[in-house]
């Protein structure tokens, strides 16, 4: 193998290790939280020593930012689909439903990773506070995207504002992730979901 391959893959298994320990550190954080999740716990979980960390992620707040991005862009690229389904809403409607439900049933935590990150964080983590809006904003910004999308292929009237559906959207999401973990699951999901595009601003 010449010199050129040798470092290639070189690059590829460093990048996957480091794949692998932001997914196993976000679980964590999902489901502890930022100030919960001590150094022993992460240690334990990605099989990195504090030298290792540091190096790799300046600190526990730098590791939790990749974390937290490794998160929203999981999300992202799920909603990215919902554009090119044949129908978007109905693309949406399937994602909001199997969010739900897969929070309540697999997920570390039957919250939303950001919405309770911007629960738990005050002033004193700024730079985290600040990152976490902005994800949710991308995230916001990505529903209006697919809006647009179900407005050209007239699933939606064009005069409608999508951002201002997005945020419906948004808000609804976030309730019903609550509203499931409050009810141990035991709600009519796809009902509910339903329910998100016939009120509020989707009304005509």
């Amino acid at each position: 193998m010449h010199l050129f391959e040798r470092v290639q893959n070189m690059a590829k298994t460093i990048s996957y290790d480091r794949a692998a320990v932001v997914d196993k550190a976000t679980k964590l954080y999902w489901e502890k939280g930022f100030h919960a999740t001590s150094m022993r716990e992460l240690q334990n979980v990605i099989d990195m020593r504090p030298g290792s960390i540091y190096a790799c992620f300046g600190s526990k707040e730098g590791l939790f930012k990749e974390a937290l991005q490794h998160y929203a862009q999981m999300s992202l690229d799920q909603i990215a689909l919902c554009k090119q389904a044949s129908s978007s809403l109905a693309a949406m409607k399937t994602f909001i439903s199997t969010v739900v439900t897969h929070s309540h049933q697999h997920a570390p935590s039957g919250m939303c990773m950001l919405a309770k990150t911007l629960a738990e964080l005050t002033d004193d983590n700024a730079e985290l506070l600040s990152l976490t809006k902005d994800l949710l904003k991308q995230v916001e910004a990505a529903f209006a995207e697919v809006l647009v999308a179900a407005q050209q292929k007239q699933e939606l009237d064009d005069t409608q504002e999508p951002l201002r559906l997005a945020r419906h959207v948004q808000i609804q999401l976030m309730g019903l992730r609550t509203y499931s973990r409050a009810n141990d699951g035991n709600i009519p999901v796809d009902e509910l979901v339903n329910d998100i595009f016939v009120s509020g601003p989707f009304q005509r």
